[in-house]
Protein backbone atom coordinates (compact mmCIF):
# COMPACT_ATOMS: atom_id res chain seq x y z
CA UNK A 1 0.00 0.00 0.00
CA UNK A 2 1.29 3.58 -1.25
CA UNK A 3 2.24 5.52 1.93
CA UNK A 4 -0.15 9.19 2.65
CA UNK A 5 2.15 11.89 1.92
CA UNK A 6 1.16 15.04 3.88
CA UNK A 7 2.88 18.28 5.85
CA UNK A 8 4.40 17.33 9.38
CA UNK A 9 2.74 18.32 12.09
CA UNK A 10 3.98 18.96 15.81
CA UNK A 11 2.70 14.99 16.72
CA UNK A 12 5.06 13.69 14.25
CA UNK A 13 8.12 14.89 15.98
CA UNK A 14 8.61 11.83 18.16
CA UNK A 15 8.56 9.74 15.10
CA UNK A 16 10.98 12.23 13.15
CA UNK A 17 13.33 12.12 15.68
CA UNK A 18 13.36 8.10 16.07
CA UNK A 19 14.31 7.85 12.71
CA UNK A 20 16.88 10.29 11.85
CA UNK A 21 18.51 9.21 15.23
CA UNK A 22 18.46 5.39 13.90
CA UNK A 23 20.17 7.26 10.63
CA UNK A 24 22.84 9.34 13.11
CA UNK A 25 23.52 6.10 14.97
CA UNK A 26 23.68 3.25 12.63
CA UNK A 27 24.24 4.45 8.86
CA UNK A 28 26.11 7.13 6.81
CA UNK A 29 23.39 9.29 5.73
CA UNK A 30 24.39 11.50 7.78
CA UNK A 31 27.90 12.85 9.27
CA UNK A 32 26.43 13.83 12.84
CA UNK A 33 28.08 11.90 15.42
CA UNK A 34 25.05 12.64 18.08
CA UNK A 35 21.84 12.45 17.53
CA UNK A 36 19.67 15.55 18.18
CA UNK A 37 16.74 15.34 20.54
CA UNK A 38 13.00 16.20 20.04
CA UNK A 39 13.96 20.00 20.80
CA UNK A 40 16.71 20.35 18.20
CA UNK A 41 14.77 18.38 15.56
CA UNK A 42 11.49 20.68 16.21
CA UNK A 43 14.14 23.66 15.40
CA UNK A 44 14.75 22.52 12.27
CA UNK A 45 11.15 21.68 11.26
CA UNK A 46 10.45 25.42 12.12
CA UNK A 47 13.70 26.83 10.00
CA UNK A 48 12.72 24.93 7.19
CA UNK A 49 8.86 26.73 7.27
CA UNK A 50 10.23 29.73 7.83
CA UNK A 51 11.89 29.64 4.53
CA UNK A 52 8.15 28.68 3.50
CA UNK A 53 9.70 24.75 2.24
CA UNK A 54 7.87 22.10 3.37
CA UNK A 55 8.94 19.64 5.52
CA UNK A 56 6.78 16.44 4.62
CA UNK A 57 5.70 12.58 6.53
CA UNK A 58 5.20 9.22 4.86
CA UNK A 59 2.18 7.95 6.95
CA UNK A 60 1.67 4.11 5.91
CA UNK A 61 -0.66 2.33 8.12
CA UNK A 62 -1.30 5.06 10.91
CA UNK A 63 2.33 5.41 11.94
CA UNK A 64 4.81 7.63 10.18
CA UNK A 65 7.47 5.69 8.17
CA UNK A 66 9.83 8.18 7.11
CA UNK A 67 9.92 12.32 6.47
CA UNK A 68 11.65 14.66 3.90
CA UNK A 69 12.24 18.03 3.38
CA UNK A 70 13.41 21.15 1.23
CA UNK A 71 16.11 23.63 2.65
CA UNK A 72 18.40 26.31 0.94
CA UNK A 73 20.97 25.18 -0.77
CA UNK A 74 23.34 27.81 0.62
CA UNK A 75 22.69 31.25 2.18
CA UNK A 76 24.19 33.28 -0.45
CA UNK A 77 21.23 35.16 -2.44
CA UNK A 78 22.33 33.88 -5.78
CA UNK A 79 21.53 30.25 -5.04
CA UNK A 80 18.07 31.35 -4.20
CA UNK A 81 16.31 29.61 -6.85
CA UNK A 82 18.60 26.13 -4.95
CA UNK A 83 17.19 23.48 -2.55
CA UNK A 84 18.79 20.68 -1.07
CA UNK A 85 16.25 17.74 -0.98
CA UNK A 86 16.67 15.22 2.27
CA UNK A 87 14.78 12.10 2.80
CA UNK A 88 14.94 9.52 5.93
CA UNK A 89 12.93 6.46 5.88
CA UNK A 90 12.57 4.22 9.29
CA UNK A 91 14.65 0.82 8.63
CA UNK A 92 10.85 -1.58 8.35
CA UNK A 93 9.33 0.52 5.35
CA UNK A 94 12.63 1.15 3.14
CA UNK A 95 12.32 -0.84 -0.05
CA UNK A 96 8.58 -0.10 0.15
CA UNK A 97 8.32 3.08 -1.94
CA UNK A 98 8.32 5.47 0.77
CA UNK A 99 11.38 7.70 -0.31
CA UNK A 100 10.06 7.51 -3.77
CA UNK A 101 6.36 9.11 -2.72
CA UNK A 102 7.95 11.46 -0.65
CA UNK A 103 10.87 12.80 -3.31
CA UNK A 104 7.54 13.13 -5.74
CA UNK A 105 6.35 15.43 -3.49
CA UNK A 106 9.00 17.56 -2.80
CA UNK A 107 9.67 17.92 -6.57
CA UNK A 108 6.51 18.82 -7.20
CA UNK A 109 6.22 21.41 -3.84
CA UNK A 110 9.59 23.06 -5.76
CA UNK A 111 7.86 23.18 -9.22
CA UNK A 112 5.46 24.47 -7.56
CA UNK A 113 7.39 27.76 -5.95
CA UNK A 114 9.28 27.87 -8.99
CA UNK A 115 12.71 26.93 -7.99
CA UNK A 116 15.14 25.68 -10.52
CA UNK A 117 17.76 23.26 -9.22
CA UNK A 118 17.27 20.10 -6.37
CA UNK A 119 20.52 19.36 -5.05
CA UNK A 120 20.40 15.80 -3.21
CA UNK A 121 24.19 15.18 -0.87
CA UNK A 122 24.12 12.15 -0.48
CA UNK A 123 26.64 10.76 2.85
CA UNK A 124 28.46 7.79 1.38
CA UNK A 125 29.02 6.83 -2.11
CA UNK A 126 28.33 3.03 -1.16
CA UNK A 127 24.43 3.76 -0.38
CA UNK A 128 23.25 2.61 -3.58
CA UNK A 129 19.77 2.80 -2.55
CA UNK A 130 19.66 6.51 -1.80
CA UNK A 131 21.62 7.16 -5.38
CA UNK A 132 19.24 4.77 -7.49
CA UNK A 133 16.40 6.56 -5.85
CA UNK A 134 17.69 9.79 -6.71
CA UNK A 135 18.22 8.36 -10.06
CA UNK A 136 15.01 6.79 -10.64
CA UNK A 137 13.68 10.66 -9.89
CA UNK A 138 15.53 12.01 -12.25
CA UNK A 139 18.69 13.60 -10.50
CA UNK A 140 22.07 12.97 -12.48
CA UNK A 141 25.42 13.02 -10.56
CA UNK A 142 27.03 16.73 -10.11
CA UNK A 143 30.18 15.20 -8.49
CA UNK A 144 32.04 13.51 -5.69
CA UNK A 145 33.55 15.07 -2.42
CA UNK A 146 36.06 12.56 -1.63
CA UNK A 147 36.69 11.64 2.03
CA UNK A 148 35.13 14.20 3.36
CA UNK A 149 33.77 12.58 6.57
CA UNK A 150 35.04 10.73 8.87
CA UNK A 151 32.50 7.96 10.50
CA UNK A 152 32.87 4.69 11.85
CA UNK A 153 36.39 4.51 11.69
CA UNK A 154 36.65 5.46 8.05
CA UNK A 155 36.62 8.11 5.69
CA UNK A 156 33.41 8.94 3.74
CA UNK A 157 32.65 9.93 0.28
CA UNK A 158 29.61 12.44 -0.51
CA UNK A 159 28.11 12.32 -3.48
CA UNK A 160 26.26 15.34 -5.20
CA UNK A 161 23.12 14.95 -7.18
CA UNK A 162 21.33 17.44 -9.08
CA UNK A 163 17.66 17.79 -10.61
CA UNK A 164 17.15 20.41 -13.19
CA UNK A 165 13.33 21.73 -13.07
CA UNK A 166 13.77 24.20 -15.72
CA UNK A 167 16.45 22.51 -17.97
CA UNK A 168 16.01 25.25 -20.82
CA UNK A 169 17.74 28.01 -19.04
CA UNK A 170 16.39 31.14 -19.38
CA UNK A 171 15.16 33.84 -16.56
CA UNK A 172 13.44 32.14 -13.20
CA UNK A 173 9.99 33.09 -12.73
CA UNK A 174 9.61 34.90 -9.07
CA UNK A 175 11.93 35.73 -6.78
CA UNK A 176 13.11 32.42 -4.88
CA UNK A 177 13.54 31.96 -1.37
CA UNK A 178 13.99 34.77 0.77
CA UNK A 179 17.65 34.68 1.64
Amino acid sequence: MLPVIRDAIDTDLKAITAIYSDEVIHRTATFELDAPDEAEMARRVDAVRAQDLPWLVAESDGEVAGYAYLAPFRLRPAYRYCVELSAYVAPHAQGHGVGKALMAALIERARERGLRHLIGVIGDSENAASIGLHRSAGFREAGVWRETGWKFDRWINVVLMQLDLMPEGGPPPGDGLRL
